[in-house]
């Protein structure tokens, strides 16, 4: 089997078994990555800042260790800095910015022994839930380059999907790791609040909503990666709860009989496309054959309330990256022109108010989980949308932000709540467009999800599944 094969077929663990073994070399490895990327990134546009250099002079080192020692990986064009390598944030006001140093995630990422080899594109300052930023462009879906990659971490998504690397890094502040995951058919969880460091840069992002990560092919790269990257710094505002054992072994471990609520009504009371029903309830089934007490119930909140909270969060944190930048109206897209002004009609109390109730809701949601171990529902309310479906109109700039609220609108109550949450790849729809499943679990409970998610991956296999555009 050639090495293009071998990575089309294997896993970042696999890889690095092949590594361990030296049936494979990570030089080899990183050049069949950076041949992949030449030959479909034309097709996505994917990748938007090559490393090649970077990569192979890291692949040539002797002293390449920890658990993923020599595999391939590619970082968001967001949050998590490379010393001397731009990060654009996707801004074109920032195509010039070059950190002067690796963010504590990176230099994880780096200890566990991963070879970056480019930057994934991503929507201004992660805004939309579609990667289709003026600077570079729109990624494309490899099931189907018409259609939505999804987003923030839509350039990642792809690119995994694709088989171009087996996982990359995302981040998530009210959906961007498992939006992208739902639309590409891959794994993506968003890890429990304070689980991953933001620093040195931030404590929190937008009021503890940001969330980092990443997108895999399996459970297990997801798991170990986690392993590998979980941790607080001293003076971060948040702490996740120790995990009491490494959630690679969670994998390996039987879940038992959970307790599983699922839901196919958005909190909004907004309707939902009958193929994202149609996956949760076949999603249902799936549970319950494989043992698990699944029922009908959702915790009962005010939807739209705590929508309206999270928007004046969400535009205070979009608003903060305008002011603190001093950037005008003809330095930015006019979405985020248009979020600025909006944000700039809420006082400081009308902020103090939108946390106060994400935290009552919080508690409230908190409390349902005492009578259940994990709720199931849509990632999305829609398939994959055709591009250009969350463009500004001229009159309403804002028009899109609203319509990709009504899509995204499983995902932001568990940014909001710092819970974990899991959009896994489970079904796909007569256009074979992907559809996830997301499943969320209790704060701090991650062990949880990995056990389910592996049992899934293990009863309805994914991994071999791949779209038209691909390695």
């Amino acid at each position: 089997m050639s090495l293009s094969e071998e990575l089309k077929y294997c896993d970042a663990t696999e890889l690095a078994g092949l590594i361990r073994k030296k049936e494979i070399t990570p030089l080899e490895l990183t050049e069949s990555v950076i041949e992949r990327i030449e030959k479909l990134n034309p097709a996505l546009n994917a990748v938007v800042t090559p490393m090649y250099d970077l990569a192979r002079n890291a692949a040539k080192s002797r002293r390449l260790k920890g658990p993923f020692a020599g595999v391939p990986f590619l970082l968001k064009d967001i949050l998590a800095s490379y010393g001397g390598v731009r990060m654009t944030l996707g801004a074109r006001v920032l195509k010039d910015l070059v950190p002067d140093h690796d963010s504590e995630l990176v230099c994880r990422h780096k200890r566990a022994g991963l070879i970056v080899v480019g930057k994934t594109n991503a929507p201004e300052f992660g805004i939309l839930p579609t990667t289709e930023p003026e600077l570079f462009g729109p990624t494309r879906n490899p099931w189907n380059t018409s259609h939505s990659s999804g987003g923030s971490s839509g350039g990642s998504a792809a690119a995994v999907a694709a088989r171009i690397v087996p996982m990359a890094h995302g981040n998530d502040g009210g959906g961007s790791i498992r939006i992208p995951a739902s639309c590409c058919g891959v794994f993506g969880l968003k890890p429990t609040r304070g689980r991953i460091t933001l620093g040195p840069d931030f404590g929190d992002m937008i009021g503890g909503l940001v969330n980092e990560h990443a997108l895999t092919i399996s459970v297990r790269d997801s798991a170990a990666l986690l392993d590998a990257t979980a941790g607080c710094v001293q003076g971060d505002p948040y702490w996740a709860p120790p995990a009491k054992r490494s959630f690679l072994k969670e994998t390996e471990t039987d879940p038992g009989r959970l307790r599983i609520a699922f839901t196919v009504k958005a909190p909004t009371e907004k309707p939902v496309h009958e193929d994202c029903i149609r996956a949760v309830q076949d999603t249902a089934r799936l549970c319950e054959e494989l043992g698990h007490s699944v029922e009908e119930a959702a915790p009962v909140i005010d939807g739209k309330t705590l929508t309206r909270a999270f928007v004046v969060l969400w535009f205070a944190g979009i608003a903060s990256i305008v002011k603190m930048l001093g950037l005008s109206k003809t330095q930015v897209e006019p979405l985020t022109w248009a979020i600025y002004e909006q944000s700039e009609t809420s006082t400081a109390a009308d902020y103090l108010i939108a946390v106060q109730t994400i935290q009552r809701v919080s508690r409230d949601i908190a409390s349902f989980f005492k009578q259940y171990d994990i709720l199931l529902t849509p990632t999305l309310a829609k398939p994959p949308v055709p591009l250009g479906s969350f463009d500004p109109k001229p009159d309403n700039p804002l028009a899109g932000f609203a319509e990709s609220a009504r899509y995204a609108v499983f995902t932001p109550i568990c940014n909001a709540t710092g819970q974990p949450a899991m959009s896994v790849p489970l079904s796909w729809n007569r256009d074979n467009l992907p559809v996830g499943s997301h499943f969320i679990g209790r704060f701090g409970d991650e062990a949880t999800l990995f056990r389910l998610a592996a049992q899934l991956e293990k009863a309805r296999p994914w991994k071999d599944r791949r779209p038209p555009v691909c390695a």
